[in-house]
């Protein structure tokens, strides 16, 4: 028996209607609970921290701050645990000036 979102999003209408839009379709084997654990943890974050705050009287607008949020907050200084407490840029420099080392 399928569940009701394995056959929204595996039903042939659905692929034809992303293929139609240039999207390329993502998904695991069913039962595979991390795939989508980073996606979904960011989203979380994205709207606590700006969606819900604020009423975007556009998609451009919308888009414009979420934008925003994302390259002036999220990467640069936002602390990720998953990241030792640094921010995505930082951890990210760290790595590549270990790596030069090695």
């Amino acid at each position: 028996m399928f569940h009701r979102k394995e056959v929204n999003y595996s039903s042939l209408n659905y692929k034809k209607l992303a293929k139609r839009h240039n999207i390329t379709l993502s998904m695991s084997c069913r039962g595979n609970c991390c795939d989508n654990a980073i996606v979904e943890s960011f989203f979380k974050i994205l709207k606590k921290d700006l969606v819900r705050k604020h009423i975007f009287y556009s998609r451009e607008v919308a888009a414009s701050k979420i934008f925003e949020y994302i390259k002036m907050f999220y990467n640069s200084k936002r602390r990720h645990s998953d990241l030792d407490y640094l921010s995505s840029n930082e951890f990210k420099k760290r790595y590549n000036s270990e790596s030069l080392k090695n």
